[in-house]
């Protein structure tokens, strides 16, 4: 028997279960990986809460890193004794093993640890789509990448001082902030001390960004929006204080044309060529030293709750694992 955590309801970290499951062979197209680390995102918490609905019970987590122990008829992406990372659906990663479809599973280099190819799929890889193919980013670009010391954030910083890119990341504490500025932010703004808007405004000389990353959702929305210049690009990838609330389209011409995107990372990622080309990029960066991981905070898979109730109560700094 294996443990795993499992949710039979919708609610708060309180319905999370540590329990013994049975895990048999892999099926046709499968491969059994054993995990050395687990991976925690905010995308697990809209699964536990129920807002993003699923069939219960049910499995959580979409990342996680380990060694391949069997594979299942017909699979070709992976051997017995690889090294893996992935991120991807279906839900379950919070497990010491589990069966899971071989296409999402990539090979793990040797020079990133398991805990760091936990930790980094889900963020990095959204970094990557974010800055390479939602927009195009070019250095003397100027952008607005809200929760900038998260898991996200922190990637997004060392990505952006890499290409040469002004990120202005917003935070809720001094010490976020210098977090944020150490990773490569150039101008960082505590939400809970300045009016956000208002402190764009003034970094860029009255110029404004001409695209926000804004993974907050409900409370940030509109001001993000008052962030743009003309023709700028308001990009909705994540919803940490709630929904966005219901708005008009004339919102976004009043204010110049705005475009604006709610893009995931399985979109981008929807085929094995695509998803392979998004993780060299992300394996390089990370290789080459000018991206570092960094797991602030780990957990034994037993308290997974307790890793949700700090991700929620925004204890948490960068990125977060659990350990089987």
């Amino acid at each position: 028997m294996a443990k795993a955590i499992r949710i039979s309801r919708t609610g708060g970290p309180e319905v999370l279960e540590y329990v013994d499951v049975e895990v048999g062979a892999p099926g046709p197209g499968q491969a059994r990986v054993r995990h050395e680390a687990i991976g925690v995102n905010f995308i697990d918490v809209y699964f536990r809460s129920g807002l993003y609905p699923q069939p219960l019970p049910a499995g959580l987590g979409m990342e996680g890193a380990g060694v391949v122990e069997a594979i299942g008829e017909g699979v070709t992406e992976v051997a017995v004794g690889e090294r893996v990372a992935y991120t991807g659906r279906p839900n379950g990663a919070y497990a010491d093993v589990r069966n899971m479809p071989a296409d999402i599973l990539l090979r793990l280099p040797d020079a990133i640890s398991f805990e760091t190819g936990a930790a980094m799929m889900m963020q990095g890889l959204t970094v990557q789509y974010l800055f390479k193919r939602t927009t195009s980013l070019k250095a003397g670009d100027t952008i607005l990448f809200h929760a900038a010391a998260g898991g996200v954030g922190l990637i997004a910083a060392q990505w952006a001082r890499a290409i040469g890119v002004n990120m202005i990341g917003t935070v809720g504490s001094q010490a976020k902030a210098d977090l944020a500025m150490a990773h490569g932010c150039a101008h960082v703004i505590n939400y809970n001390t300045e009016n956000f808007v208002e402190r764009v405004k003034e970094i860029t000389g009255g110029k404004k960004v001409s695209v926000v990353y804004d993974s907050i959702g409900k409370d940030t929305f509109i001001g993000s929006l008052d962030c743009l210049r003309p023709l700028g690009l308001m990009v909705s990838f994540g919803n940490a204080s709630g929904p966005v609330p219901d708005f008009s389209l004339g919102e976004l011409a009043s204010r110049g044309s705005l475009f604006i995107t709610r893009p995931t990372l399985f979109s981008y990622a929807a085929s094995r060529a695509e998803l392979e080309e998004m993780a060299a990029d992300l394996f390089a960066m990370v290789a080459s030293g000018k991206v570092k991981i960094d797991v602030r905070q780990r957990y034994p898979l037993a308290e997974a709750a307790r890793a949700h109730a700090d991700l929620e109560g925004r204890k948490t700094t960068g990125s977060s694992v659990l350990l089987p």
